[in-house]
């Protein structure tokens, strides 16, 4: 820690468990939202832009934030801006749970957002400062990062548990006391950290960096609307790289930069970093696939899909702790690679279910996929921070919340487009004919929309339209499926290839860096890594 100014004798074992219930919040959102989304076809008929939206209005104020409240955590106090966080993120919570429109809830996630930018980073940046010895600071990461396993776990049991039994508004309901008790223990437990210097604020970086990660998100998510070749779609995407090329520019230039830009050529920063972004770029278009195909195709309830997630859930903790483990012991490259080996083998397995494919055969692909992804995000995480200087910290776990939030949006954005186009197009040239025409624009929308329909029909007394409806629109989502799960396990397949020959083995002893570069004399020593 830099700036402890407590008396308390320090526990880690507490604080380590205060942080990583942070993080689980977040986690715990992400998954009990994506399990509530088939239900919100049925009650709000939202379609599947609207769904994406649910989802990315959170992602795209997340990613535009993030590095600025990491930076803010580093000079204003890492555990008040989580303790902040946790309360913008239960009033946001609460708020939700009251929309009455899609639109509203929308609104609402994107304030969520904001709460979960103060809070991810600033978890992370205090396990840095308190666990600084490579061998207990990667154990606690590799606990921090099972709390995704965790949260992926409990996320669809809890919500498909009180979707059964209440409205969806209650899942949001249920976070606002979790994030009341987890901000009381760590007002208790975890001790105050922020940079000792104090540094003048960076507002041009502030400035740059979230209008260009805001504007490359938000071109990313309505690229599937626009058309990924629109001039719309090429204007946001460029304006957002050019604006952070102007932020590097800027950075650069700085004394005090909010980002030092230089981290970017140490390999073992940035592999590790790419890593992670396609890691979560894969498994963001398989959950957002998967909660559709147990719903509307296995017809599971929302509690029973969240049930049958276990595997996966359950692989991703495992994975996570043997993984930061592993990578003390043979090195980062070996894991990172073989996680995202494991990941694509996973991802093209699924690619060749069926609607009858058994549970047990789609657990065992759960287990391989959930196995790669902790393999590779919590040992590629231990990269990043191995490579941050500690009293930077906050910043260093914000770049690393920013490639977890770019690559889950992108993931369910362009996994989520190539799908829908497959779906429309095998609809399309496999569709009953003499379908009412509201029928046929609901299938066309999503196959929650055809779901629908077909109930409809079959209470009108319509049976045979509504089981070849029904049996049709399940065959366009499988074609679907298998093409964006097949995206995925190309994407994984490259990372892998990547992480292979650009991440380090392992980081040497930390070195004091020349006058000059990446750190000034007041900095901390920074770890250079090995040979590839």
């Amino acid at each position: 820690m830099d700036e402890p100014s407590t008396n308390r004798q320090l526990r880690p074992g507490l604080v380590l468990l205060g942080l990583c219930l942070a993080a689980y919040v977040i986690n715990l959102d992400i998954t009990i939202v994506n399990v509530a989304l088939p239900t919100l076809v049925r009650e709000t008929r939202a379609t599947t832009t609207d769904l994406q939206w649910v989802v990315d209005a959170y992602s795209l104020v997340f990613a535009a934030l993030v590095l600025v409240m990491g930076s803010l955590s580093d000079r204003f106090g890492r555990k008040g801006t989580l303790l902040a966080g946790l309360g913008v993120f239960a009033v946001a919570s609460l708020a939700g749970s009251l929309c009455s429109s899609v639109n509203e809830l929308i609104a609402a996630r994107a304030v969520m957002g904001v709460g979960a930018a103060m809070i991810f980073p600033s978890t992370l940046s205090l396990i840095s400062n308190i666990f600084v010895e490579r061998g207990p600071r990667a154990r606690a990461i590799g606990l921090w990062g099972a709390t995704a396993g965790v949260g992926i776990a409990t996320g669809p049991i809890i919500g498909g548990w009180l979707l059964e039994h209440f409205w969806w508004g209650s899942i949001f309901v249920f976070l606002v006391p979790v994030a009341i008790v987890v901000g009381t223990l760590v007002a208790f437990a975890v001790p105050p950290s922020r940079d000792p210097r104090r540094r003048p604020i960076d507002w041009r970086g502030f400035v740059l960096s979230s209008a260009g990660m805001g504007l490359l998100v938000f071109g990313v998510i309505e690229a599937p609307d626009w058309g990924w070749g629109s001039t719309s779609t090429l204007i946001a995407i460029a304006g957002g790289v050019m604006i952070l090329a102007a932020f590097i520019v800027v950075e650069r230039q700085t004394v005090d930069p909010m980002l030092d830009v230089e981290l970017f050529k140490n390999p073992r920063f940035t592999a590790a970093s790419g890593s992670v972004t396609i890691a979560f770029f894969a498994l963001s278009g398989f959950i957002f696939l998967t909660t559709q195909y147990f719903q509307f195709v296995k017809s599971f309830t929302p509690f029973g899909a969240g049930i049958r997630l276990l595997p996966v859930a359950a692989s991703v903790a495992i994975g996570s702790v043997a993984g930061t483990k592993l990578a003390v012991k043979i090195g980062n490259k070996v894991v990172v690679a073989s996680g995202l080996l494991l990941f694509c083998g996973g991802l093209l397995w699924v690619s060749d279910a069926s609607a009858n494919t058994s549970y047990g055969v789609i657990a065992m692909q759960m287990v391989l996929i959930g196995g790669g992804m902790g393999l590779t995000s919590a040992p590629a995480t231990e990269a990043v921070m191995g490579a941050v200087p500690k009293e930077k910290a906050g910043v260093g776990s914000a770049v690393n919340d920013a490639t977890r939030l770019f690559g889950a949006t992108l993931g369910v954005a362009i996994i989520g487009s190539v799908a829908a186009s497959l779906y429309v197009s095998r609809l399309g040239s496999t569709i009953p004919p003499d379908l009412p025409a509201r029928a046929v624009t609901a299938a066309k929308g999503s196959v929650g929309g055809a779901i629908v329909a077909s109930h409809v029909l079959d209470r009108l007394g319509y049976v045979r339209p509504a089981l070849e409806l029904r049996h049709t629109a399940i065959g366009a989502f499988m074609h679907s499926l298998a093409g964006g799960c097949r995206v995925a396990g190309g994407v994984a397949f490259v990372g892998a290839v990547l992480a292979a020959t650009l991440l380090p083995a392992r980081p040497r002893k930390p070195i004091e860096l020349e006058a000059g570069t990446l750190s000034s004399p007041e900095r901390s020593p920074i770890e250079v890594e090995a040979p590839a």
